[in-house]
């Protein structure tokens, strides 16, 4: 109950529109190491970087999943442990996200990651829409270094490019490392782009200086997105 009426004060305090994004990121066995060390800085710069922009902040919104073993719903509030999938919990605005700390272990559920991702989406519109808040279109950013383990993961992939067609997400497919960049764009009508080595960092900060962007459009605008040195389109 308290938070619901937490909720409620919320949106009755900040009736600003929402841009909702979910960071799905692959933490399995095959990230340990530099990768996983690498991505935690790149989501911390990420944090950094947002909240020093003041529309951004009052207007992002972030959760983060990880499918490594397990996909997981982690606690952007106070950055540690994991949260429930629920959309009211597991967003979470940028003036209030801690970037959890990740590690590394297990195979890849990207298909699993993937429907929770897209349940959080709708479920999180579904919200906005009951307190007339207005909202730009939901990013979800897929980074992975592998391929999916999960048996189904092909069903999954095509929920999610039917969601995109319809307007009602769009998603950046990043490979890094050996990805399995044919398998990655079946879950975008984008190209999956490669990840230049480790460069999170720099990933993040195109990330952030993208969406600094969006609250400054109108929502249902196209707005046109900083040149991308940071990855190449796979071959």
């Amino acid at each position: 109950m308290a938070y619901e009426l937490e909720q409620a004060e919320f949106a009755d305090t900040n009736p600003e529109p929402r841009c909702p994004v979910v960071l799905l990121l692959d933490t399995s066995y095959s990230m340990s190491n530099d990768p996983i060390d690498e991505l935690n800085g790149g989501v911390r710069a990420f944090e950094t970087s947002l909240k020093s922009d003041k529309l951004a902040a009052q207007r992002v919104e972030v959760a983060v999943v990880t499918f490594g073993g397990n996909v997981t719903a982690l606690d952007g509030r106070t950055g540690h442990g994991s949260t429930a999938f629920d959309a009211q919990q597991a967003f979470v605005l940028v003036d209030e996200f801690t970037a959890p700390h990740l590690s590394a272990s297990g195979d890849t559920p990207m298909g699993e990651a993937m429907r929770r991702a897209l349940q959080l989406i709708r479920d999180r519109k579904d919200f906005y829409k009951s307190k007339d808040l207005d909202y730009y279109r939901p990013w979800i950013v897929l980074i992975t270094d592998g391929q999916p383990t999960d048996d189904g993961w092909e069903s999954a992939a095509d929920e999610a490019r039917r969601e995109e067609e319809r307007h009602g997400v769009i998603i950046f497919p990043i490979g890094v490392g050996g990805a399995n960049m044919a398998q990655l764009g079946r879950f975008s009508t984008r190209q999956p782009l490669l990840l230049h080595g480790l460069n999170f960092k720099e990933l993040f900060s195109w990330l952030s200086r993208s969406l600094q962007e969006v609250p400054r459009s109108k929502p249902g605008d196209q707005i046109p997105l900083p040149p991308v040195g940071w990855g190449t389109v796979a071959s």
